[in-house]
């Protein structure tokens, strides 16, 4: 296992060598209010990205580019191991485990999960003047109706309804996108309030790694071409904001639909790398971040633009993790587990941020923080007050955007598994208050099994970044002291 510092001095190296040269940075609050642009991975490795991983085998050009010309975060992390919940914190600033949603995630009929009233990122910004689009993977829920107006389920749902709490009553000027994960039916491209097109067919159960549930299907909708309409739309957004002429600054979240399954690219992708498909999907999602770079760009708005690149949780098994490592490639980089799990590999994600004049070039920053803490960063760039009640874990990023050191240290993170389980993070103590994964491959409780493995554990990741010597026997003293931390954000209803 290499060390970390020599992971992270190599990961340096490559980031510097891409940049094009140090910019000076303004001090905070000079210039107009910038665009935000906001993109979420789905189901990307912290290790599949060669900015962070130089002994990766997948070709990402243009995430290297973004490296090369902003600021890498290597100690980011996801605020759960799965999808949906890290999107409620994302869009609030809240960990989901706080919200109904404590396990799991929804599914493509699920109920809407964010709270009527609570504050989202968009909403925020929406306020402050800016124009709000969200295009691709919602995966937060929607209020299905049958044509009786009733709450629908899988087979009864009147897809001629228009939607009353959606991206749309969340802040959102506009969206685009699909319900929740594209291996999740119904199958359908939703504008605004409404589904585009109604499903006219039903698509089987697909083997993996091109694996989707069977369900209801548009005609129009075509499997293997989404990430392309996504961009493509994206795009449009983009464009259309630049016909406004300056009337207002974009926010743009773009939750992507890959690489999570189904696995598989348009042929121009395939056998571009050293790896499998899943490598060759990573690949055309480093493409469409190409293309969506562009077209800021072309439209005249990069250089005011904060642009923000990362992923909702660590890289699924899926992938085929043996036929990878077979090729040298290893999803994860240097950390253990996957996705679901609450070791690093299950929420420590890239996380890449760029800002011409704001953000210093090819630089590296090692400090945690949480995909939560979107909705205080945009509250400080901006000048917002968020409500009281709104942000309870978000904590401001911008000092560190701008490489000053903050006037307090973000609080302990909080990390939380497919299967409900938590984990605190505080300096190099990690401390996980479960058996084993707390994930898929966690053994049952009470199984034999469960019973050989400590109830807890304990990790100093400065010196184990792999997580493989539980020190909780040797430091009983920090386990006490992290568990009372995060009993006391339990029981507070925030952390910041």
């Amino acid at each position: 296992m290499m060390r970390r510092r020599d992971f992270l001095a190599a990961s340096l190296a490559a980031v510097a060598g891409a940049a094009l040269g140090r910019r000076t940075v303004r001090a905070a609050g000079a210039g107009a209010r910038p665009n935000i642009v906001h993109v979420l991975a789905d189901d990307l490795g912290w290790g599949d990205l060669r900015c962070l991983n130089p002994q990766g085998k997948i070709p990402t050009p243009h995430l290297d580019a973004l490296a090369g010309a902003g600021r890498v975060f290597t100690d980011a992390h996801s605020g759960s191991a799965v999808c949906t919940p890290t999107r409620y914190g994302i869009l609030t600033g809240r960990y989901c485990w706080r919200s109904r949603l404590k396990r799991g995630v929804l599914d493509g009929w699920s109920a809407p999960l964010i709270e009527p009233g609570r504050q989202t990122v968009a909403a925020l910004l929406k306020d402050r003047g800016y124009h709000t689009a969200c295009v691709g993977k919602w995966h937060l829920g929607l209020d299905w109706t049958t044509a009786e107006g009733k709450p629908a389920s899988r087979g009864r749902t009147d897809y001629t309804r228009a939607f009353q709490y959606g991206p749309c009553a969340l802040g959102f000027d506009e969206f685009f996108g699909i319900s929740a994960s594209l291996d999740m039916p119904p199958y359908v491209y939703i504008r605004n309030d409404r589904v585009e097109e109604p499903p006219s067919g039903t698509l089987a159960d697909s083997p993996k790694p091109a694996y989707y549930r069977a369900g209801p299907v548009a005609p129009g909708f075509q499997m293997d071409r989404v990430l392309e309409r996504l961009t493509d739309e994206a795009v449009g957004v983009v464009q259309r904001h630049k016909e406004r002429a300056g009337e207002s600054p974009l926010f743009l979240y773009f939750p992507l639909t890959a690489p999570h399954t189904p696995i598989f690219s348009r042929e121009e992708f395939r056998g571009r790398g050293e790896t499998n498909v899943y490598g060759d999907f990573v690949h055309e999602v480093d493409a469409s971040v190409g293309r969506l770079r562009a077209a800021l760009e072309e439209a005249g708005m990069a250089e005011n633009t904060l642009f923000i690149f990362t992923s909702d949780n660590g890289c699924s098994p899926m992938a085929n993790f043996e036929e990878l490592a077979a090729k040298g490639h290893h999803p994860g980089g240097p950390f253990r587990g996957h996705k679901a799990d609450i070791f690093e590999g299950g929420h420590r994600v890239p996380f890449i941020a760029a800002w011409p004049g704001r953000v210093a070039p090819g630089t590296t920053c090692a400090d945690t923080v949480c995909l939560t803490d979107l909705l205080a960063t945009a509250a400080e760039i901006t000048g917002a007050a968020p409500p009281p009640d709104a942000g309870e874990d978000s904590w401001s990023l911008l000092p560190l955007l701008e490489g000053r050191a903050p006037a307090t240290p973000r609080p302990a993170v909080v990390h939380h598994s497919v299967d409900g389980y938590f984990a605190l993070r505080e300096g190099k103590w990690k401390f996980i208050d479960c058996p084993g994964s707390g994930g898929w491959s966690a053994p049952k409780p009470n199984s034999p099994e469960s019973k050989t493995l400590p109830p807890v554990q304990l990790y100093d990741l400065e010196a184990d970044p792999g997580e493989t010597t539980n020190l909780c026997d040797k430091h009983p003293d920090q386990v006490e002291r992290l568990r009372g931390i995060l009993e006391r954000f339990k029981q507070a209803g925030k952390s910041v």
